[in-house]
């Protein structure tokens, strides 16, 4: 079995502070300029402490810079790489291909992830970027086990996959909320705090989270992703790279989430984990989960056929 490596986003220092101690691998964090969906924006001094803290840890510090670059980011995006440079970023997530240029033109020579959330479908977008100089990719939420367990037999590069958080289905960089709130003359607040959300006419029951922020607007699945029920089914096809997210779960319960999945990592790693406990622990993280929010597995158990 490969080595399972555990990411988990953090909200604050404190946080950040409970989850190494909780025993995940990678702390994943980053600020309001170059960083989408993250659980809080950090300054650069906060940047600088959360490094200090990981490595001395021992453990590795990936940092957002998945933004969708316009030219004007671009161009002022050095200072924000210097501070990764002094920092000794382990990885850097980047969603634009422009990035990749800079930090290799620039000499930066980062450890890249490449990561559009809703666009890495195969094993040749997997590859493709691992061969201009992605060291992992993130896949997509929507894909059936079907065409995850396909995938896997052709990686030549890490891929990985959400285990456990809220999963971004739609994001515009125009301010959708902010003209429906012109045309409606309505005057809200548009931020992820706010706990707004879109409903189809059709199912009252639907809920798919929406915010705005200085990057645009964020729609959200329906249900937040849960696969505890299904790591046994993943690491058997090498899907070891695991993440998990805490935008919409804040606070303690999420250091707890993510002790469970470490615990799980213990014991598959001592050929101890059964289906049986996948279902004990899957009844924890529900009762941690934040109430009013959803959990299932999102697309794997769908039919390949139906998914477009």
């Amino acid at each position: 079995m490969e080595k399972i490596i555990i990411t988990a986003t953090a909200e604050s220092i404190d946080q950040v502070k409970e989850l190494l101690a909780a025993g995940v691998d990678r702390i994943y964090v980053g600020e309001e300029d170059y960083g989408l969906r993250l659980p809080h924006n950090f300054t650069y001094e906060e940047l600088r402490q959360i490094a200090e803290l990981v490595h001395d840890a021992g453990k590795e510090l990936t940092v957002a810079c998945n933004a969708l670059m316009h030219q004007d980011m671009m161009d002022n995006i050095k200072p924000f790489l210097d501070l990764m440079k002094e920092i000794k970023v382990d990885y850097l997530v980047v969603g634009d291909a422009g990035v990749f240029y800079v930090n290799k033109r620039d000499g930066y020579n980062f450890k890249l992830i490449y990561d559009t959330s809703v666009f890495v479908t195969s094993s040749r977008q997997v590859n493709f970027w691992g061969q201009h100089g992605a060291v992992e990719t993130v896949l997509a939420r929507e894909i059936p086990s079907a065409e995850l367990f396909k995938l896997s037999e052709n990686l030549e590069f890490p891929a990985e996959i959400l285990v456990y958080g809220a999963s971004v289905i739609h994001h515009s960089k125009r301010p959708l909320l902010q003209n429906y709130y012109n045309f409606t003359h309505i005057d809200d607040a548009k931020t992820r705090e706010r706990g707004l959300f879109l409903a189809e006419p059709s199912d009252p029951e639907s809920h798919y989270s929406i915010y705005e922020d200085k990057h645009g607007t964020h729609i959200f699945i329906n249900n937040d992703i849960d696969m505890m029920t299904k790591l046994t089914e993943l690491v058997d096809h090498n899907f070891t790279h695991w993440k998990l997210d805490g935008i919409y779960c804040p606070g303690h319960n999420f250091v707890e989430i993510a002790k469970i999945f470490v615990e799980v990592r213990r014991l598959m790693e001592a050929g101890q984990f059964t289906q049986d406990q996948a279902f004990l622990f899957d009844e924890q993280i529900r009762k941690l989960h934040p109430a009013g929010r959803g959990l299932d597995t999102g697309f794997y158990e769908f039919d390949p056929n139906t998914v477009k």
